[in-house]
């Protein structure tokens, strides 16, 4: 099935990554990332925005209470270039503090993360210059430091979790793989496992969201396109767009019904694509499911 897409916002971003929507901010917030800025989107389709740094990697929003049982969101965490940033307001222009920086090496940056169905906050690592195994994937501790979960990996991205919460997707760009490992409370992820490898044809596997149904949506690095895998690996809708650097999705809208695609304009030829760098969406005829928030 192929399904269109259609776009939201002029081209805001230079890296457009991580969207993320969350009704207690009113809507989508997403990043522009070597820019160092968080985006919010408002109901009217004004795009605002925010510099917490050198890079903004990801946002979610905290969680007052247990994750576990009903919560409230309240605040973000932005992870910028080395450190976890912490907001106790959703206001976008709220006052953050740092968690303290996690390492000191300048050649390597944070890079995409997410959150499990117990609120700890996961987040991805690679080196500017993208020399393979010096990423790791961390989760963050109750104090905020960070403890390596995946190590020697590339460019960490994708991370999202299945609809009951015993499985976790996983990509780290490079191995053009999704992986799928198994998930408890007591154990966190365990038994790392190839889900889907990724025609080098068709892209490389960048930011991913999961459906209330399963199915595994990957956008799709210099492959012009959003795909859907059913839970069993296969590929059963692709969502085509008129740019190649397509970087993250997630589901938002008053029915999480809509398909949010960040895209990247990053060494990109603007005459030839002049849509690089916007926002964009997709009606795929399935929901996602709310956020899951973290309890930092």
């Amino acid at each position: 099935m192929t399904i269109a897409a259609y776009t939201v916002t002029a081209p805001v971003a230079e890296h457009g990554e991580g969207p993320v929507w969350c009704g207690s901010w009113g809507g989508l917030r997403f990043v522009d990332m070597l820019a160092g800025d968080v985006l919010a989107l408002d109901p009217d389709g004004t795009v605002r925005r925010r510099h917490v740094g050198a890079v903004a990697a990801a946002i979610r929003p905290r969680a007052a209470g247990s994750v576990s049982g009903d919560y409230v969101c309240e605040g973000y965490v932005v992870a910028a270039e080395r450190e976890l940033l912490l907001s106790d307001s959703d206001e976008l222009d709220a006052p953050l503090r740092s968690l303290g920086e996690a390492w000191s090496d300048p050649s390597v940056r944070m890079n995409d993360g997410g959150c499990d169905p117990d609120g700890r906050f996961y987040i991805g690592s690679m080196a500017y210059d993208e020399t393979p195994g010096r990423g790791s994937l961390y989760v963050a501790e109750p104090g905020g430091g960070l403890r390596v979960v995946l190590p020697e990996v590339t460019i960490s991205n994708g991370l999202d979790f299945s609809p009951g919460g015993d499985l976790a997707y996983y990509a780290d760009t490079t191995t053009r793989r999704i992986d799928v490992l198994d998930y408890d409370r007591e154990h966190g992820l365990t038994g790392r496992r190839p889900f889907v490898s990724v025609d080098p044809a068709d892209g490389a596997p960048d930011g991913l969201t999961v459906d209330a149904e399963g199915g595994v949506w990957v956008a799709l690095w210099r492959g012009a396109a959003v795909h859907r895998y059913s839970p069993e690996g296969g590929l059963d809708a692709v969502i085509r767009l008129p740019v190649r650097k397509v970087t993250a999705v997630t589901f938002g809208g008053e029915n999480l019904d809509r398909l949010f695609i960040t895209t990247s304009a990053l060494d990109v030829d603007r005459t030839e694509q002049p849509d690089a760098g916007a926002l964009f969406a997709a009606d795929p005829g399935v929901r996602g499911r709310p956020v899951l928030p973290c309890a930092l």
